[in-house]
């Protein structure tokens, strides 16, 4: 299995806020947010194994800034570190200014997806090699937030979560 980088994984997803997707204040439903970034994800996933991909987590969802009725909103998600079957995906979304077509970072979210086989079961997927800084920096910190989740649900001795460890040493 080939190698592969996050760039082999961007995928971007451009969208108009419409009125059915807001709030009573004109803002954009934050469940509305949440689902277009598990489909751009989910796509950077599959770009990533070239397989059926299944999202195993919300890691992470930070909603920085309201999102406006009209708006133009941009998801960019790619892979930020494979493991064995699964993989972190990082996702930065933007606004658009009205005026100006100025962008400005809202949100970020990190998801977790698991490849699988036509049965549902998970299946290896290729090694990731950051190029980036911020993609260098981002894959070291996943292994923390994967070992941090696998200690909170029991599967993890906090004895052997080296990375975190590390954080406190």
């Amino acid at each position: 299995m080939q190698a592969k980088t996050p760039k082999d994984s961007l995928t971007i997803y451009t969208d108009m806020v419409l009125p059915s997707e807001t709030n009573p204040i004109g803002n954009m439903f934050g469940g509305e947010l949440l689902a277009r970034m598990d489909r751009a994800a989910s796509i950077a996933a599959r770009r990533h194994s070239r397989r059926i991909v299944v999202t195993a987590s919300v890691n992470h969802v930070a909603f920085n800034k309201m999102i406006p009725l009209g708006s133009v909103v941009t998801v960019e998600a790619k892979v930020s570190r494979a493991f064995s079957s699964s993989m972190e995906v990082y996702m930065d979304v933007y606004i658009e200014d009205r005026e100006s077509g100025e962008r400005s970072l809202s949100n970020e979210a990190i998801y977790t997806f698991v490849a699988v086989d036509e049965t549902g079961r998970p299946v290896r997927v290729p090694e990731l090699l950051p190029e980036t800084e911020i993609e260098k920096s981002r894959f070291i910190a996943a292994l923390r937030r994967k070992q941090l989740s696998l200690v909170l649900a029991g599967k993890m001795k906090p004895k052997d979560a080296t990375e975190l460890k590390a954080l406190f040493q």
